[in-house]
C-alpha cells in the first residue's frame, strides 16, 4: 500500500472504531472519509479477496445473507456487508472493519447497488457477479429498467473473465451478448402453456424484434419461461432450477432445487428466487446440496427482511418495500396469513428511498380491503401520500389511524386489536424505526455493525 492509502485506511479504521464503539453505527461515514483521502483505496483493500458481487433491484440483501450462510459450510473466512450499506462508501467500510487476512484467500460477498457496480470493478476484479432481477425502482436515480441494466453491465465490462450467475427467468439478463461465462438459474415447476404477462408489466418486449414476449409459465411480474413467437428468442438453458414448490406460508417456504428438498425460514415466492441464487453461488464454489440445505435451515432473520420484533406482546413483522413489484409480492405473501393481523404503512422519500413516491400507485393496495384487516396505521415523512393511497384503495376511515411521528406509531401499535402486526416501510423508515426501537430497548441495535 502507498503512504496515501495507509493514511486513508488508518483514518477510516479509526473513525469506524469510534462510531462503532460509541455511536453503535458507522456503516458508511468511515468509507466516505477514506475515499476522500484516497479515491482508489478499494484497489488496496480488496486485492487479496475473491469477490462475489450481488446486484439487482430486489433481493440483494437476503441473497447476500443466504449466500454467506451457504459458503460458510465450506469456507471459514468470509467478509460481507450485512446491513445493506451497498454503495461505494459502505463497501469501503466493509473492508476497513475486516480482520487482517490470514491463511487461505478469503471471500468477500458484497451486496452492491446497481449504479455502484462500476465503482467496485474499477478497482477490484470480482470472481463472480450475481444478477437477481431488474424492476422499475427509484426512477430519479436509475431511470427505466434498461438504463439500470446498462449501469450494471458497464461495471461488468471491466471484469470480462468473471462468471455471471443470472436469473434466467428475467428476459433482460439474456438481452445482450457478454463475453463473460454465464450460469442461469430459474423455475421449472409448472405446466407449460402459451400466456402473456399482465398489462403494464415492464420488460416484456423481445430485445431482438420488439414483439411482445409470450410465456410457457409465469412466476410473477415478467419472470418465467419466456419466448418470442415472432423471432424465436427464448429463455436460455437453466443450470440450476426450482423443480417443485411444496408449501408457502408467511414465515417459511418449502421447495426443491434440482430435485433436492430445501426450506427457508422466510415467506414469499420472491424469496425462493433469492435462495436459488444463493444455491447457485454455492454450487459454483463447490458447496454440496446437503450443505446448502443445512445453511438454509438456520432461522436467522435479516435486517429489515421479515424481522419479527416483540413490542409489549405485539408480534411486529417488519418488511422493507421500495417498488411496485416487491410491494405486490409482499401483499400476496401477507394475504396467505391465516391469523388476524393489523397493517402499518410507513413512507419516506429520501435519496435512499427514491424521492419520487408515485410508485405507490402501481402497488395493489386494493387487495388490502379484501383481507378483513381490522386496523390500519399510516405514517412516515410522506404520511399524506400513503394515507391518501390507502383511502383510494378503499380502506375505511373508521379503522384507519394517521400517525405522522414514528414515536407515536410505536405507541399506537401497542393498542392495535390484533397480536400480529405487519409493518411495511421504505428503507430510511426502516432505519428510523429500528433506531427508535433500539433506543427503547426492544432490539439490541438500530442498524448493526
Amino acid at each position: 500500500m502507498t503512504l496515501r492509502s495507509n493514511v486513508a485506511a488508518f483514518a477510516g479504521r479509526s473513525s469506524y472504531w469510534f462510531l462503532h464503539t460509541f455511536m453503535k453505527g458507522g456503516s458508511s461515514l468511515p468509507g466516505k472519509i477514506t475515499t476522500k483521502i484516497d479515491p482508489e483505496i478499494l484497489k488496496h483493500l480488496g486485492q487479496n479477496y475473491d469477490v462475489i458481487v450481488i446486484t439487482g433491484t430486489n433481493g440483494k440483501t437476503l441473497t447476500t445473507a443466504l449466500t454467506v450462510r451457504v459458503l460458510k459450510q465450506k469456507y471459514s473466512n468470509i467478509l460481507t456487508n450485512p446491513t445493506g450499506s451497498n454503495m461505494e462508501q459502505g463497501i469501503v467500510t466493509t473492508f476497513l472493519r475486516a480482520p487482517k487476512v490470514k491463511g487461505a484467500r478469503p471471500i468477500a460477498v458484497l451486496e452492491v447497488d446497481e449504479a455502484n457496480v462500476i465503482k467496485v470493478t474499477r478497482y477490484i476484479k470480482p470472481k463472480a457477479f450475481v444478477f437477481t432481477n431488474i424492476f422499475r425502482d427509484q426512477m430519479d436515480r436509475y431511470g427505466e429498467i434498461y438504463t439500470t441494466y446498462q449501469k450494471i453491465i458497464d461495471g461488468v465490462a471491466l471484469a470480462p473473465e468473471a462468471t455471471i450467475i443470472a436469473n434466467g427467468d428475467a428476459p433482460i439478463f439474456h438481452s445482450k451478448n457478454l463475453p463473460n461465462p454465464i450460469l442461469y438459474y430459474g423455475f421449472k415447476n409448472q405446466e407449460e402453456k402459451d400466456i402473456k404477462a399482465k398489462p403494464n408489466t415492464d420488460g416484456v418486449l423481445c430485445p431482438n424484434c420488439q414483439h411482445i414476449l409470450h410465456y410457457r409459465y409465469l412466476t410473477y411480474s415478467n419472470l418465467g419461461k419466456y419466448f418470442c413467437p415472432n423471432c424465436g428468442f427464448e429463455r436460455p438453458e437453466l443450470k440450476f432450477a426450482v423443480t417443485q414448490i411444496a408449501d408457502l406460508t408467511p414465515t417459511s417456504s418449502e421447495f426443491e432445487v434440482d430435485g433436492h428438498a430445501m426450506k427457508i425460514e422466510i415467506g414469499g415466492l420472491y424469496n425462493i428466487y433469492n435462495a436459488l441464487a444463493a444455491y447457485a453461488v454455492g454450487r459454483f464454489l463447490g458447496v454440496t446440496p446437503e450443505q446448502i440445505d443445512t445453511a438454509f435451515s438456520e432461522d436467522k432473520k435479516v435486517f429489515g427482511r421479515q424481522e419479527v420484533i416483540d413490542l409489549d406482546g405485539k408480534q411486529v413483522t417488519l418488511i422493507l418495500v421500495k417498488n411496485p413489484v416487491g410491494l405486490n409480492q409482499v401483499l400476496d405473501m401477507i394475504a396467505t396469513d391465516k391469523k388476524p393481523f393489523s397493517f402499518v404503512g410507513l413512507l419516506n422519500a429520501n435519496y435512499a428511498d427514491g424521492i419520487d413516491t408515485s410508485w405507490i400507485w402501481d402497488g395493489n393496495f386494493e387487495k388490502l380491503p379484501q383481507l378483513n384487516i381490522p386496523a390500519y396505521i399510516t405514517g412516515g415523512e410522506r404520511y399524506k401520500d400513503i394515507t391518501f393511497r390507502l383511502k383510494v384503495a378503499g380502506v375505511p376511515d373508521d379503522i384507519h389511524q394517521v400517525v405522522p411521528e414514528l414515536k407515536d406509531v410505536v405507541e399506537k401499535i401497542k393498542t392495535l386489536p390484533t397480536e400480529h402486526v405487519y409493518v411495511l416501510a421504505t428503507y430510511t423508515a426502516v432505519l428510523q424505526l429500528r433506531k427508535l426501537l433500539a433506543d427503547q430497548g426492544y432490539i439490541k441495535e438500530g442498524m448493526g455493525a
